[in-house]
């Protein structure tokens, strides 16, 4: 029997779809998923979320229907996980910019709890709108769920920018039989601030103005930020700031992308304007790490709890999804829009 979830609950993006198919894999429970994206400007399955279907289908030998593009509705029914080596294409039905983070994302659970480990290659976007940039899943996402107990590592060979694409990045998973519980009621003592300003055929000299409007913004504010500058091998154009905030118990991360008509200074602007309302707060998580481990912490041993800057309707609906899946009980502190705690207490 399918157990049927709503994609169009809560935030109503392709989250679902995401996290109901990691955790039908690792539990072996048929989903079926209805009203996928339905809200959206075009909705349904676009590359990046059929390239997720297709990349779960393949380490667990599901069973689907209604993988297509601009599906609304998808049957998955998985069997054992198995890992290996995999290789996916967001552009392979149609050309995309699509995020790799995102197939990655899908992926790391389930291969984190199979027998054998993995290694993934996916072509894509890596620096896009509406997604995880690679660098905050290397530097913020993995050494956070290696905490958890999940061990990832990440390398980039290429940057794929919206609307080329065509970035190439690789993940190697090791498996784990069990992940341990989080306790991070604070963060601690800010240890280092480091920044990165990139562009892919573009001027350096606009690499060079993010990075000094960063540390004008920041030094204003008491903070010694280190900044590098690295011009990114890519077919395409683009420009990025990200600034990792390192702290005694946990990371943060917090990026901006350029684009057309967009001034330097005003990329590296957003992304220290995000900085500093974290620091404001004495939370341990960031607003965009929070959901991403929700699926972990309701699959650890033990109770878990975090201190969040935001209260984001991503991280609700996570909750909800994993709820569909799990008895695992959630309490929420706090309202949406503001600083919470969030306690994980699994069955």
């Amino acid at each position: 029997m399918y157990l049927e979830i709503d994609g169009n609950y809560g935030e109503g993006g392709g989250q679902i779809l995401r996290t109901a198919l990691s955790l039908s894999c690792i539990l072996q429970k048929p989903v079926k998923i209805i009203n996928i994206r339905k809200g959206r400007k075009v909705p349904g399955l676009q590359p990046q979320h059929l390239t997720s279907v297709n990349a779960c289908k393949k380490i667990s030998s599901a069973e689907v229907q209604g993988d297509s593009l601009q599906s609304l509705s998808l049957s998955f029914s998985p069997q054992r996980i198995e890992g290996g080596d995999f290789s996916f294409d967001v552009a392979e039905k149609k050309r995309s910019a699509g995020s790799s983070s995102l197939i990655l994302q899908t992926l790391f659970l389930p291969l984190s709890r199979c027998q054998d480990n993995s290694r993934i290659k996916v072509w894509g976007g890596t620096h896009v709108p509406w997604s995880p940039p690679f660098d905050y899943l290397k530097e913020i996402f993995a050494p956070m769920v290696e905490k958890i107990g999940c061990k990832i590592e990440l390398k980039i060979k290429r940057w794929g920018w919206y609307p080329k694409g065509g970035g190439e990045v690789m993940g190697a998973i090791q498996p784990t039989r069990r992940f341990v519980a989080l306790d991070l009621p604070e963060r601690g003592r800010l240890l280092r601030l480091s920044g990165l300003s990139v562009v892919s055929n573009l001027p350096q000299s606009i690499a060079e103005r993010q990075r000094d409007q960063a540390i004008r913004i920041l030094k204003d504010k008491g903070f010694q930020p280190e900044i590098k500058i690295y011009l990114a091998p890519s077919i395409g154009q683009g420009t990025f700031f990200f600034l990792k905030a390192e702290f005694e118990n946990s990371l943060a991360g917090f990026g901006a992308l350029g684009e057309r008509g967009k001034r330097a200074e005003k990329v590296a602007e957003e992304a220290c304007k995000d900085f500093l309302k974290f620091a404001q707060t004495q939370a341990a998580i960031d607003p965009h790490l929070a959901d991403q481990l929700i699926p972990y912490l309701a699959l650890a041993d033990d109770k878990s709890t975090f201190t969040v800057s935001k209260i984001t309707q991503h991280l609700l609906t996570n909750i909800w999804v994993v709820k569909q899946f799990l008895p695992t009980r959630f309490l929420v502190q706090g309202e949406e829009g503001q600083p919470g705690r969030i306690t994980i207490i699994p069955p």
